[in-house]
């Protein structure tokens, strides 16, 4: 590729969307570049007093088919697609009364905002695709963040543009094109619950500088579908170094466990994307300090998130408790931003809206991904069964809510722990479902007694439900669906301890 500076001498426009097109259009002008549109771009650039070719008068043929057919025509892709160090191109221009293009300014319908076969562009990508296949000579110009660098660059260079910004912008017009396409592919396959026959990924590079992946020898950054916005690009950084990969990854998973459990106010502390410690409580720093009590010392450097603004007196909380790598709320009290800051100068604090439903859950994998819907809850406790001979009280059956909801974002195998709307033992990521459960038992020291007891699949014996009954829970709940069923409910019975199946199980790995 030529290194050379390309200057701008024709241009050609055609954007669906006219934020901040008079400006560009004026130093254009102002420059001497002619200016060639169609359709309302050309009527937006009339109206600002400026002068344009149209495409027609170029063409030498109408707009036809409702705007479908406009500028394909050799007189306009001839010009995009000529390489004018090639003697034989520049020959075909002038048998055929051709004059080329050094820039092409161009969005695409909202395909996505307005799904729809009229709203598929087949100009539009036609004249970006083209343009960023002959970067070497023309200039695409995709996004309108371009236009202030763009203006920028010609303003300081003389009315010419960089190779190495003719290739960056050729790049965001193929990721860009990438992306329609991509939209247009899942719009057609429809949803009606069945997994798609295609997925297209295109995906971009945000602006975050994360610090490390995994492992600090490890390159890491976050992506997201490209023209999309996600919760994280609403999240705002208050205080404290980049994030990491881990804190992104655990931080996710606080934030959604937040929010899918309770509409009281509710405190999560996530370590390795694990809780350790949960509870709902009827203000905030009752919740913060009642999840710290599940297991205090693995909340030393975790996560922290609350579903509800932070107040002085859950700050007041935090202080008096262990250092956390991320605090996040979806608001915070006046001052109590600067308050925690100046005792926890290492914690990041985020401010962040409440997150979105995923369609798919991806997983990488050697050559490919698992793709599943995403984690869910189907059924609730209407839908549930009591096996045993005693049912559970009524409020043994808001704690069997809580600990099943919790459960199903605790690494499996787990088993929680519930009493009085607060975990007090988590059991996670075991081999045996028995060692979950003394896992639990052991952190909850005692404050089982009366509560109930979660697992996220069936006890394929009866040792689990043994563990559980040593710890003091009064209510189990599980799936149910195992060979060994009569003997698990059988010991139950036999111990006193209400036993409710959900016939759902909830493994996360």
């Amino acid at each position: 590729m030529s290194g050379s500076r390309t200057k701008i001498r024709r241009a050609l426009l055609s954007v669906w969307d006219k934020t901040g097109l008079e400006p560009l259009v004026r130093e254009l002008h102002e420059l001497g570049v002619e200016l060639v549109s169609s359709g309302g771009t050309a009527a937006a650039i009339e109206a600002a007093g400026i002068s344009v070719t149209t495409v027609e008068a170029v063409t030498e043929v109408p707009e036809m088919l409702d705007h479908r057919v406009v500028t394909l025509h050799p007189r306009i892709h001839g010009g995009l697609l000529a390489d004018l160090g090639k003697p034989e191109h520049l020959a075909d221009l002038e048998r055929h009364g051709i004059a080329p293009f050094e820039l092409v300014v161009s969005n695409l319908y909202p395909f996505r905002e307005r799904p729809g076969i009229e709203t598929i562009d087949i100009g539009g990508p036609a004249l970006t695709r083209a343009s960023a296949k002959n970067h070497e000579w023309v200039t695409i110009v995709s996004a309108i963040d371009q236009y202030e660098p763009l203006i920028a660059e010609l303003r300081a260079n003389g009315g010419t543009v960089g190779p190495d910004t003719r290739r960056a912008f050729a790049i965001e017009a193929f990721a860009r094109t990438a992306a329609y396409d991509a939209a247009v592919v899942e719009w057609m396959q429809g949803d009606d619950g069945a997994l798609p026959q295609h997925l297209v990924l295109a995906l971009e590079r945000t602006d975050e500088q994360l610090r490390y992946g995994e492992n600090p020898h490890q390159q890491a950054a976050r992506y997201r579908r490209v023209a999309t916005t996600s919760w994280w690009d609403g999240v705002v950084q208050h205080s404290g170094v980049a994030l990491s990969y881990l804190n992104f990854y655990d931080t996710d998973a606080a934030w959604k466990i937040v929010h899918d459990l309770d509409a009281r106010p509710t405190c999560a502390i996530i370590k390795h994307a694990n809780p350790c410690g949960v509870a709902v409580d009827d203000d905030l720093a009752t919740a913060y300090r009642r999840a710290l009590e599940c297991d205090e010392q693995s909340a030393f450097g975790g996560i922290v998130a609350v579903n509800g603004p932070l107040d002085d007196a859950t700050i007041v909380a935090m202080v008096a408790g262990p250092q956390a790598d991320v605090v996040i709320a979806p608001g915070y009290a006046p001052g109590t931003v600067d308050a925690l800051i100046a005792r926890r100068k290492n914690t990041r604090i985020l401010e962040a809206p409440a997150p979105g439903a995923e369609r798919l859950d991806l997983r990488q994998i050697s050559g490919g991904f698992l793709v599943q819907q995403p984690h869910h809850f189907e059924t609730g406790r209407d839908d549930w069964r009591v096996v045993t001979k005693v049912a559970p009280t009524e409020e043994q059956w808001r704690d069997i809510q809580l600990a099943w909801r919790i459960c199903g974002h605790v690494k499996s195998n787990a088993v929680v722990l519930v009493k009085d709307g607060q975990a007090v033992g988590i059991g996670a990521g075991q081999q045996k479902r028995v060692d979950s459960t003394e896992v639990a038992a052991k952190k909850a020291a005692g404050r089982a007694v009366g509560g109930a007891c979660a697992s996220d699949a069936f006890y394929p014996f009866p040792d689990g439900v043994e563990a559980a009954g040593a710890a003091g829970v009064a209510a189990i709940v599980q799936p149910g669906g195992g060979m060994g069923d009569a003997k698990v409910i059988e010991v139950a019975d036999e111990m006193g301890i209400a036993m409710v199946f959900t016939g759902e199980r909830h493994f996360l790995h």
